[in-house]
């Protein structure tokens, strides 16, 4: 999440010798603006390598990765001298020169201080892939995820709704009938948009107009990504994620959200597809959780190694992907989608807040959308997508485990009653 990344970025920037910087997400989600503007404001100087727009800026980290050679080729390279308490040097799409990632550690160890950040998409399946030892201890390891709808609230000017969001969820206190229907809207809006920084700037520039939203954004996002599987992760491995990735909208509309590698491809199998899937998880395409069958901490020790389900990282793209009018989100009908696209927008809020993904399932009677682990123990979260909550599944998960309380995100107001939180899904990010 944008903001907690701009916080990281302020108390890396105290440090008196930071490690070198590396921001991870996937692809369009605003790590080059977010870095180019932090380092526009806090260094009189910014040296930046893109090496996808300039793949022969590889050539500097050879013949050594010296931090001082390199930075001496640099110099020769722009024909000026770099101050190094001044000067903050920017690794663009690193990804591309495996050279530069490993450099990072010999800048780490330097006797001279230099101010290192980096960034690139893809940067989780790099890691995995180098043929040189990555700089374990070395870098500092960042993340970032699409806007979260708070943000998407500061973004449209509702910072007071923002806030009182999170005075009620706290309080378990309803917000008044007309700002709740207002909250709810604003949600299904961002089920539409989404949190993609593009998608944001252009609603926010046209007025918040849904009319007049260019889908197309979304579109191209879509065709970046499948692009990139066909770059990084070679002909016949591409062609396996692409047809994993498409099956995501037809994974989640089951009643049984567990992934069926059937409706990848007929006769398709774990062995088949397992990598795959890896990728779009490491490539931050995609997020998993996995299936717990005892509710006990640490919910590591009790998931399945076979039972998963698997979600888009951002919601506005399954809407994309899936083909969703828009107006059938806005007018609540209730028809299939309406179900997938709320409990996706969940996974995708509790992911970006650092929760570890997991459902609970007992023999496929009964199942929770989400367990979490937290100070207060081990928490089921049901989600529905409207008002209408009967469900025995979390009855029967309450009185098997008896924890603390439960939490259920729908479309009804705050409150608390029976040991049951009601979180309405537009705050679903306060968890």
């Amino acid at each position: 999440m944008q903001r907690f990344f701009e916080n990281s970025l302020n108390l890396w920037l105290k440090q008196a010798r930071p490690l070198p910087l590396m921001l991870v997400g996937a692809r369009q989600i605003g790590k080059t603006y977010l870095l180019q503007e932090f380092c526009r404001k806090n260094f009189e100087r910014q040296v930046y390598l893109n090496f996808a727009e300039t793949p022969d800026y590889k050539q500097l980290f050879t013949p050594s990765l010296n931090a001082a050679e390199v930075i001496g080729r640099m110099e020769l390279l722009f024909n000026q001298r770099f101050d190094a308490e001044k000067t903050v040097f920017f690794f663009d799409e690193i990804q591309d020169c495996e050279e530069a990632i490993a450099s990072l550690k010999y800048f780490a160890e330097a006797p001279q201080h230099y101010r290192i950040v980096a960034a690139g998409s893809l940067l989780g399946v790099k890691i995995n892939r180098m043929k040189a030892s990555f700089p374990v201890g070395k870098v500092q390891m960042e993340y970032l995820f699409p806007m979260d709808f708070e943000e998407f609230l500061w973004a449209l000017g509702e910072a007071m709704l923002a806030e009182t969001i999170r005075r009620c969820f706290a309080d378990n206190e309803p917000l008044p009938a007309i700002i709740h229907e207002k909250a709810l809207a604003l949600y299904r809006t961002y089920l539409c948009i989404g949190g993609m920084p593009a998608n944001v700037l252009h609603f926010v520039e046209n007025q918040r107009n849904l009319v007049a939203f260019n889908r197309q954004i979304s579109a191209d996002i879509l065709t970046g990504y499948l692009a990139d599987m066909s770059k990084y992760a070679g002909e016949t491995n591409a062609v396996k994620i692409h047809h994993v990735f498409r099956s995501i909208p037809a994974q989640l509309a089951k009643e049984n959200a567990k992934f069926m590698y059937k409706l990848v491809e007929n006769g398709g199998s774990r062995e088949k597809f397992q990598t795959a899937i890896g990728w779009l998880i490491q490539a931050n395409m995609a997020l998993q959780a996995d299936k717990i069958e005892l509710p006990q901490a640490p919910l590591m020790a009790y998931r399945s190694s076979s039972s998963f389900k698997l979600y888009l990282a951002d919601t506005g793209l399954l809407t994309s992907l899936s083909q969703t009018k828009f107006s059938d989100i806005m007018h609540a009908h209730d028809w299939i989608y309406h179900g997938f696209l709320a409990e996706n927008f969940v996974a995708q809020t509790l992911n970006t807040h650092r929760h570890k993904l997991y459902f609970w399932s007992s023999a496929n009677r009964a199942e929770v959308d989400f367990v979490l682990d937290t100070e207060e123990g081990i928490i089921p979260v049901e989600v529905k997508a409207s008002g209408n909550v009967r469900a025995k599944s979390l009855g029967v998960y309450v009185e098997k485990h008896k924890p603390a309380y439960a939490i259920r995100i729908s479309a009804r107001n705050f409150g608390l009653a029976n040991g049951i939180k009601s979180v309405p899904l537009y705050a679903a990010h306060c968890i």
